[in-house]
């Protein structure tokens, strides 16, 4: 028997000893609707915006907290992993997001609903990290690709039938069932759990430094807020200024604190694999490419082409079902050739798939418009989770808590940097376009207007997209 395969089938005996298929189910299910929840309340803005007699701006809260909440939380995780069993997390977890729900359901104000949110965000904010740890600890770095698609497949799928689900229900039932729907779910979830969610890990407990957890709090949150209230405040807004430029500092003398420090919160040393870096660089362009384009998408549908809001998540739809269902075959590619090819070539798709989104105009058809949107989440298929697998193998055991702390925590953070700075341009081409036309009033020039925002936007997610495609050519398989 060759080296490989001793330390193949001694890993794999390590591993017996969990059922992994069952813990791997809990998470799915829990992810499932955690997600599908999270974005099929997006397709109800409007109609809240009716039934409690509130502002664009307010409403716009149910997102920019959820996105604070997790902002705040995730970074601390990498503690709270050290401290807790898997079992007390999970269950804590579940438990959050069914409160969270049950008050969203039965929600008779604004101030209860944003409420719901939070206590939703912070079950999220346990169960993510906790997800991607446990998933390292219980399967072998050799069969993580495959299982990490099948994570892949939830969180595409679910955002994506999200937005058609909701669209269907509030075009026969109140906005109240995308939660009474999401609940028995989530009690499943919970169930399923506790019969078979196992410790993988031992705590370790350790020192608690609460400066370390505010300037945390202070540095992520003041960043993800301003980002987040960017879009409608605008870059010159003193208060997205403050926040961004505290948010700054906050992180700088965060970090700077947990390099002097014998036991430090979130060990940063995790930035010293390259591996580690090179897929968490393409992490974050994936989600600034895709939350920008799920954001911009929908408004030149609702907006440019007039569809209704159950049309528009019909024609998105599509790309959404073929990434999750691709998600699992790109984890098996991954795990036999590596994430090199597959990388290099779902940047170069993602890239020619958002050229095509930057020449759309108000004759564009639907079916550009899902060809389009199938190839971008092809090619995003073929990259998060190969390169972040390939990224959080390189770590050793003791490090996965804060590899994964860190890679949710970005990823929050890039997500609300990559929708404001879409929104500010998609805004900024739209005024720009209206400068130079003789009559502004004029409808069909609105329409043109926003459609050159629209392209604008997309040029932007071009710029990062060939960005991530010159960090791709650094990536290399890490042999665990």
């Amino acid at each position: 028997m060759n080296i490989d395969a001793q330390i193949n089938q001694t890993k794999d005996e390590e591993s017996e000893r969990f059922k992994v298929v069952p813990i791997i189910v809990s998470f799915l299910i829990a992810g499932f609707i955690g997600l599908f929840s999270e974005t099929a309340l997006n397709m109800a803005l409007g109609t809240l915006i009716v039934d409690f007699n509130i502002h664009e701006t307010t409403v716009q809260w149910l997102t920019t907290g959820y996105l604070l909440t997790l902002g705040i939380l995730v970074p601390v995780s990498g503690l709270i992993l050290q401290w807790f069993t898997t079992r007390q997390l999970f269950i804590v977890s579940i438990t959050l997001s069914i409160i969270g729900t049950f008050i969203a359901a039965i929600a008779p104000t604004f101030s209860f609903l944003m409420l719901a949110r939070v206590v939703q965000a912070m079950g999220t904010a346990l169960m993510l990290p906790l997800m991607f740890n446990t998933i390292l600890l219980i399967v072998p770095p050799y069969k993580r690709g495959k299982i990490m698609g099948l994570m892949g497949l939830v969180i595409s799928f679910s955002p994506a039938v999200g937005p058609t689900l909701s669209g269907l229900i509030l075009k026969t039932l109140t906005w109240h069932y995308i939660f009474w729907f999401s609940l028995p779910v989530l009690m499943i979830a919970l169930v399923f759990g506790i019969v078979y969610m196992q410790n993988v890990s031992t705590p370790t407990k350790p020192k608690i430094d609460i400066l370390s957890i505010i300037l945390s709090t202070i540095g992520f949150g003041g960043v993800v807020y301003g980002f987040s209230i960017a879009g409608d405040g605008g870059w010159g807004d003193s208060t997205v200024i403050t926040a961004i430029i505290v948010g700054v500092i906050g992180l700088l003398l965060f970090c700077i604190r947990q390099t002097k420090m014998e036991q430090p919160m979130l060990r940063l040393r995790v930035f010293k694999y390259p591996m580690f870096v090179v897929g968490l660089i393409l992490v974050l362009i994936c989600m600034m490419v895709i939350l920008s384009s799920m954001i911009v998408l929908p408004l030149y549908l609702q907006n440019s082409l007039a569809l209704g809001t159950f049309a528009a998540g019909l024609l998105l739809l599509p790309g959404g079902i073929v990434n999750g269902l691709l998600s699992p075959v790109m984890g098996s590619l991954f795990d036999k050739f590596g994430p090199k090819w597959l990388v290099i070539l779902g940047i170069i798709i993602v890239t020619g798939s958002l050229i095509g989104f930057s020449t759309i105009d108000l004759d564009t058809s639907s079916g550009f418009l899902i060809a389009m949107h199938i190839c971008m989440m092809i090619g995003v298929s073929m990259i998060m989770m190969p390169a972040q697998t390939n990224g959080l193998n390189e770590l050793p055991r003791e490090l996965y808590p804060d590899g994964t702390a860190i890679m949710n925590t970005l990823q929050q953070v890039a997500g609300a940097i990559g929708t404001a700075v879409a929104i500010s341009i998609l805004s900024s081409g739209t005024e720009k376009y209206l400068k130079n036309v003789t009559d502004a009033t004029n409808p069909l020039n609105k329409l043109l207007a926003f459609t050159s925002g629209v392209q604008d936007a997309f040029i932007f997610a071009i710029i990062v997209a060939i960005i991530g495609l010159i960090v791709s050519l650094f990536i290399k398989r890490v042999h665990v």
